[in-house]
């Protein structure tokens, strides 16, 4: 077994700019490493129903190659048979795998809703609905973590559509993001421990989730309890500093300090600053993955996709609280009044205003 970090002390010992370069991946599927302080880097690779692991040539579109794995039946079909014991079983033959591979975390599963039949990414959403995706999401989370590997549950949140997902904001009103939207990560976070959850592309009623602390702080951590790492979505990350404040604990890949240019700030757009936030979480995930596979204490990676340049993002938004452009409702009804109380303030908001 790999000696334990004592994760206070290290942090101790961390200079400044150390520490600000563990909240930054190095290379594609790996953190970094310190290595004066024996924090070595630890590796992910993306699922949800197999690994992707790439040795050499990396890239997140599977071009590069990749070792030979398991195919298993994708998320689609997994969530067809209403089986927890299966789907932990699948679980647990996965995390074995990459226990076998040396990998820390694998990147699944994928609870987002299934809303739209377009969507590209449906067959590795478990299920349209909340409870049947956070039931057997939570399987696999345990299957998998059973075998010592961690998970990344994801994509938090409300990434229901594929087009234009990186500028795209997903607009609902409270309590459908409540009861829909949020509610099968819910009972994945608080029935099976994730060690991450990976945070979206998109906006939520105008902030990208990747610096929203009402969504990784408030919500996630303070109410669901929530003490694992949050990571980005590879290049999801439109502002750094906001992300760090509002909770994001490692942004993948890293940017080398660069906002990718689909991102850039607009004139008059001001940076988001929430809370200062623990830096202790990359330390004590490379420590929590001490003992998954021979490369003792661990290694992950990155490299940055670079969308097309675009204008203002648009807006997916619609009276059911779909996030598919495709809805042609041209208004949203007022908030019931047997609709629970907004959690971002006394006063409600409108659907697309800024929090």
């Amino acid at each position: 077994m790999t000696e334990r970090f004592d994760v206070p002390a290290l942090l101790a010992e961390l200079t400044l700019e150390e520490k600000a370069s563990l909240v930054s991946g190095s290379g594609f599927w790996w953190t970094r490493r310190i290595e004066r302080l024996g924090i070595g880097s630890i590796m992910v690779s993306d699922g949800p129903h197999g690994l992707r692991k790439q040795d050499r040539s990396a890239d997140h579109v599977g071009i590069g190659g990749s070792v030979p794995a398991t195919c298993f039946p994708t998320a689609s079909a997994l969530g067809s048979t209403w089986d927890r014991d299966l789907v932990r079983e699948v679980g647990e033959a996965i995390g074995a795998e990459a226990r076998a591979q040396g990998l820390a975390v694998v990147l699944g599963p994928g609870v987002n809703l299934k809303r739209d039949p377009r969507c590209g990414r449906n067959f590795e959403y478990l299920s349209e609905d909340p409870l049947v995706a956070g039931e057997l999401g939570a399987a696999m989370v345990q299957g998998i973590q059973s075998q010592g590997v961690g998970t990344s549950l994801k994509h938090y949140a409300a990434n229901n559509q594929e087009t234009d997902r990186q500028r795209v904001s997903a607009d609902i009103d409270d309590r459908t993001l409540r009861e829909l939207y949020l509610s099968n990560f819910e009972r994945v976070v608080r029935d099976a421990a994730p060690w991450t959850v990976m945070c979206s592309y998109n906006r939520i009623n105008g902030t990208y989730a990747s610096q929203d602390p009402w969504l990784l702080t408030e919500v996630l951590r303070d109410e669901w309890g929530f003490d694992g790492l949050v990571v980005s979505d590879w290049g999801a990350v439109d502002d750094p500093v906001a992300a760090v404040a509002a909770g994001l604990d490692l942004e993948m890949p890293s940017t080398g300090g660069e906002r990718p240019h689909h991102r850039r700030r607009r004139p008059g757009r001001s940076a988001r600053r929430g809370r200062p936030r623990h830096r202790h979480r990359p330390a004590a995930a490379a420590d929590r993955a001490g003992d998954a596979g021979p490369r003792g204490r661990r290694r992950w990676r990155t490299t940055l996709t670079t969308p097309s340049p675009g204008g203002p993002p648009p807006t997916a938004s619609c009276s059911c609280g779909t996030t598919t452009t495709s809805c042609r409702s041209s208004s949203r009804p007022a908030a019931s009044p047997s609709s629970a109380p907004s959690p971002r303030g006394p006063a409600s908001r409108a659907p697309g205003a800024r929090r």
